[in-house]
């Protein structure tokens, strides 16, 4: 293991933890530098989809449970990883920073990892990395056998911890997920391969945003307030500096009865305020 500093601003509190949401998820902002700012790379998910249908968001899903195995790992400690997730567990912490790598290499077939500490895999859209990638997305290989097998060590130093949201506890299906800034690697490029979108796009933060605000996109709260945040940063090595001083306290939704309506409310983003019944449209 290659060890670095990591930034450890914006440390999780005891009040909120892992434990209170049904499953470890991570998310990556992708991104890369175009001649009118950084772009990012986005996915719509298929209008069947359970979770968000129709909805855009960034490559992601959950921990896989093999996720916590021994993997070859360039970056800062795992300590100093849980550290800035909020996380005790340094094993946990690993799976949540495996999740975001893998789920980027089997959503967009982009691979945060090289053969040395300092070096990233080149071109991955060959047939044998399309059959690791389909025998990852089956959950036929994990991860860890994975990079073993190709002699790679999966680059945490190219990984900015950004954010960290909970699905309400309202929602059937609830998540604990962490957001991730990441720069495409040279000489690698996205693909459009994950099952799970019929869309794929590289958009400024900026015209996302208005594309939402015009009603023309549809995102969840976490997609729409982590592009706001992204939109000073006018390159992606920017926003990788960045990442560091933001807070990872968790963004967690409170319902409250006001009358005879629901008020929902997402900390520090007034935004996001909903009133439901009263006849409240």
């Amino acid at each position: 293991m290659v060890e670095g500093k990591l930034p450890v601003t914006g440390k999780v509190g005891a009040e909120v933890t892992a434990e209170e949401a049904k499953a470890l998820a991570a998310t990556v902002l992708l991104l890369r530098d175009a001649a009118a700012g950084p772009e990012v790379h986005m996915l719509r998910r298929r209008a069947s989809m359970a979770f968000a249908g129709g909805a855009y968001a960034y490559p992601g899903g959950g921990v896989d449970p093999r996720d916590e195995q021994p993997v070859r790992w360039a970056g800062p400690a795992l300590e100093e990883w849980a550290d800035r997730l909020g996380l005790d567990d340094p094993a946990q912490a690993q799976a949540v920073v495996c999740a975001a790598v893998r789920e980027t290499f089997e959503e967009a077939g982009v691979l945060l990892a090289g053969e040395t500490p300092d070096t990233v895999v080149g071109d991955t859209t060959g047939e044998g990395w399309e059959r690791d990638r389909a025998a990852l997305v089956a959950r036929e290989l994990s991860f860890a056998d994975f990079l073993d097998r190709r002699g790679l060590a999966l680059r945490s130093d190219l990984l900015g911890a950004w954010a960290r949201w909970i699905t309400p506890e309202f929602e059937q299906r609830r998540y604990d997920t962490w957001f991730f800034v990441a720069a495409l690697p040279e000489g690698q490029r996205t693909r459009d391969v994950s099952g799970e979108a019929d869309r794929t796009v590289w958009i400024r933060p900026a015209d996302a945003a208005a594309g939402y605000d015009r009603g023309e996109l549809t995102m969840m709260p976490p997609t729409i307030a982590t592009l706001r945040s992204l939109q000073p940063c006018s390159t992606a090595a920017e926003a990788l500096a960045a990442a560091g001083k933001q807070s990872m306290t968790p963004v967690l939704a409170h319902a409250r009865v006001e009358g005879d309506q629901v008020v929902l409310t997402w900390p520090g983003h007034d935004e996001f305020t909903k009133r439901v019944g009263g006849g409240t449209p």
